[in-house]
């Protein structure tokens, strides 16, 4: 039983942190969060690095502003390719 608990107790906390990238993909690249979603499958699937790790990583990125070149550089290629959404109110590009 206890380690059933502990496994929704790490699941509800790479949820959280796979949520917060996807807002700062959001944020950041001006896409949907369907998109945000995307683009972390994307960077994870291309870097064969999980999907939770990409996550973390963005979120590192926040806060100390350096992230893995390789993780830089295919955020970089699934914005381009699913973004910038247009928001109402700001011309576009």
């Amino acid at each position: 039983m206890q380690e059933e608990i502990d496994q929704l107790k790490e699941a509800v906390a790479s949820h959280a942190v796979v949520d917060q990238a996807i807002g700062m993909v959001v944020a950041l690249g001006r896409v949907t969060p369907d998109q945000g979603w995307e683009v972390l499958k994307d960077v994870s699937q291309h870097t064969n690095i999980k999907l939770r790790t990409v996550a973390d990583l963005i979120l590192l990125w926040g806060r100390a502003g350096e992230m893995p070149p390789e993780i830089r550089a295919q955020l970089e290629e699934a914005l381009d390719r699913y973004g910038p959404t247009q928001i109402p109110g700001i011309p576009p590009e």
